[in-house]
């Protein structure tokens, strides 16, 4: 009977390693039809635990979004209001791999640099022009961008960081978005960046940005909002 070396072990092992991380780099798909999420559990999981099916109804399929209505768009300083529609509104939405926001855009408003850490979006204008772009990752760090008009498609790969702005000074924009996972996640980057708790040493941030530590103070003194609800 033949036997592996050791070498031939660990090259199996890292191949299945590789395999195993590329199955579980998303969301996990269902094992049932469905998995109604029991908000009222205790139960940790990577996810929620699933209600019992015999007491599901209709109900936890739906909700009253009233996506139709426009959002306010004057109480945020970057003039963008996003409404995410995640497993936390919509508890249907547990291990079904996907979510929905509308996006509100005030003239000349944006949705600032951002990534969505667990999942892909794919953007479209309902109202208004758009300029989108998400940017690779190191080292080429190439920029995609592109001018969008009503009815128009733009997909944001996983993970990267890509952006929205509404160039009309007259007009708002609105835009819906449909994302892969239930709980995709946002990390709006100045915000991350000079709105962490506890913050970021100016050490770290004046070098990384190559700018005074003035600068650095002056950013994190500012009051970064969040533009999610």
């Amino acid at each position: 009977m033949a036997s592996f070396s050791p070498s031939c072990f660990i090259l199996f092992a890292a191949i299945f390693a590789l395999i195993s991380w590329q199955a579980i780099a998303s969301d996990p798909s269902p094992l049932q039809d469905f998995c109604v999420a029991d908000n009222s559990s205790n139960v940790l999981v990577n996810g929620f635990v699933c209600k019992d099916p015999k007491v599901v109804t209709a109900d936890d399929f739906f909700l009253a979004a009233k996506l139709d209505m426009p959002r306010d768009t004057k109480m945020s300083k970057v003039g963008s209001n996003v409404t995410l529609i995640n497993v936390m509104k919509l508890s249907s939405l547990n291990t079904l791999g996907i979510s929905l926001a509308r996006i509100d855009y005030a003239p000349l408003g944006e949705n600032p640099p951002h990534t969505h850490p667990r999942a892909t979006e794919i953007l479209t204008v309902l109202e208004g022009t758009l300029y989108v772009g998400f940017i690779t990752s190191n080292t080429d760090n190439k920029l995609f961008s592109k001018v969008l008009n009503k009815g128009d498609v733009f997909v944001f790969p996983h993970r990267l960081i890509h952006f929205q702005l509404n160039p009309n000074p007259y007009k708002p924009a609105v835009a819906i978005a449909a994302l892969s996972s239930q709980n995709p996640g946002a990390i709006t980057i100045a915000n991350a960046v000079f709105g962490s708790k506890p913050m970021i040493s100016d050490d770290v941030l004046s070098k990384a940005f190559q700018v005074e530590k003035k600068t650095v103070d002056w950013l994190q003194a500012q009051f970064w909002a969040d533009n999610h609800n």
